[in-house]
């Protein structure tokens, strides 16, 4: 007889093959609902059916029954001048919610807004997800013109200084590098080369600070630190953003990298980090 092992869980009994992975308890139609939803990204504001359906790879009816559903939960709404559908306002209220409960934000936050207040530049902070970083707090310089991530929005990590210093850390600590090959090119000054990009990360490594010098947006740039926590992992990065006519390199020497690295030392300081000798230390 088989032997089985309890987990602990009301109501479920599960043998031990069944606990080597978690995938055996996967919802087909909860992964496929949650697909649906992340679709809707970046510039993508509306879809139809058909559209969701070849995306998805699902007939026309299933994708129905999942919007009629999310719908009902205030997830999806129809637009009823186009007939397409966008994400409701459920969405906001949790992702709120996250905002709010995420400690690196709520310490993060006065920091950005007297980093922006001090250089009059768009300040934001940025966490790595896989081969990405994903914008997740931002404050805008009062500037006509300036550079504004949009909260949500994933860029490559290869070509953005958020990314840049938070691959620097995988690659000292010798992790595996979370990029996609061959590297895909965003502006003419975009490092497509591996091993031309590892040699620059060792460097933002030493220097506890990377630059964006125009390679994921033309006449953009950005300089950033990294962000750690109490186990001096870094748990992200915070960045300053702005026209490449007033971010000179005069400016960033003299200016922006002290500000940057203050503000990246201080954000990890609330979060327990207690300074040694190693990368993203303060100056």
């Amino acid at each position: 007889m088989e032997r089985r092992i309890s987990m602990r869980l009301p109501g479920v009994d599960v043998t031990m093959e069944e606990r080597k992975s978690k995938t055996n308890y996967i919802i087909q139609a909860v992964s496929h609902a949650l697909d649906l939803l992340e679709q809707f990204r970046d510039d993508v504001d509306e879809l139809g059916v058909t559209e969701l359906s070849r995306r998805l790879k699902l007939h026309k009816n299933n994708v129905f029954r999942l919007l009629a559903t999310l719908e009902s939960r205030n997830y999806i709404q129809q637009n009823p001048l186009t007939g397409n559908y966008r994400l409701g306002l459920k969405n906001l209220e949790l992702g709120q919610t996250m905002i709010r409960q995420m400690g690196l934000l709520r310490q993060a936050r006065p920091i950005l807004e007297q980093l922006s207040g001090c250089n009059n530049e768009t300040a934001y902070i940025a966490v790595l997800k896989e081969s990405y970083v994903v914008y997740m707090d931002v404050v805008e310089s009062r500037h006509a013109v300036r550079v504004v991530p949009r909260i949500g929005a994933w860029l490559p990590a290869h070509c953005t200084a958020a990314g840049k210093v938070q691959l620097a850390y995988l690659l000292e600590t010798g992790t595996d590098l979370p990029l996609p090959d061959p590297l895909p090119s965003c502006t003419g000054s975009t490092i497509v080369d591996r091993d031309e990009l590892i040699r620059q990360l060792r460097t933002v490594a030493e220097r506890g600070y990377a630059v964006d010098d125009e390679e994921k947006d033309a006449g953009v740039r950005c300089v950033s630190a990294p962000i750690r926590d109490y186990t001096a992992k870094v748990i992200g990065a915070v960045s300053i953003s702005g026209p490449v006519s007033r971010l000179c390199d005069k400016r960033l020497n003299s200016e922006l990298i002290p500000q940057i690295k203050h503000a990246a030392a201080e954000i990890s300081r609330r979060l327990g980090y207690r300074f040694g000798n190693g990368f993203g230390t303060a100056v």
